[in-house]
């Protein structure tokens, strides 16, 4: 993985590598996704409306579906991330766990983010700038989490995680006991 760029205060910027895939892999869809992005402490917004940092031309999307939100944990001295839904359409999964419109999840060095057939696989490493950080964007042409052909609001499975129960559902994953 690329190392990251210097700031103009020498400062080496936090990268966030997001791998992208969706089934489709529609050109269209795709066309406004750059292959980096140099960004300020603002959050990331993600979607298809014009004001998104990775604009994605799916219909099923949000204008603005999520945001990556920077910020600094109290006592901190690098930047931390959190990922918030701010669609109210559907139901977006970060590593296993269900998220709804306004609610958030601070994200960890690797995550799994799943929501309207996309998925991502965020890697943050990290940088000691405080007023930047940059990302690469990657289209993967194949999957990149792996879950039941469910329902994305009922089910989700990923190596490893434990999958939600769903309303009166009798769910046999592994991790879940009934």
């Amino acid at each position: 993985m690329p190392r990251s760029r210097l700031s103009s205060m020498e400062k080496p910027l936090m990268v966030l590598h997001v791998s992208l895939y969706h089934p489709t892999l529609d050109p269209v869809a795709f066309a406004k996704v750059s292959q980096q992005l140099q960004h300020d402490t603002s959050p990331l917004l993600i979607g298809r409306g014009q004001d998104t940092h990775l604009q994605l031309q799916l219909p099923q999307l949000s204008c603005q579906h999520l945001s990556l939100e920077p910020y600094l944990e109290k006592g901190g001295t690098l930047l931390a991330f959190c990922l918030k839904v701010l669609s109210c359409k559907s139901c977006v999964w970060v590593n296993g766990l269900p998220l709804r419109y306004l609610e958030q999840v601070p994200l960890s060095t690797v995550n799994r983010v799943s929501f309207s057939d996309v998925q991502l696989v965020v890697h943050i490493e990290e940088g000691t700038s405080l007023e930047a950080f940059l990302c690469f964007f990657h289209l993967s042409p194949s999957p990149l989490i792996y879950r039941p052909k469910a329902e994305e609001a009922d089910e989700w499975e990923s190596p490893g995680a434990t999958s939600p129960v769903s309303k009166g559902t009798d769910s046999r994953s592994p991790g879940v006991s009934t």
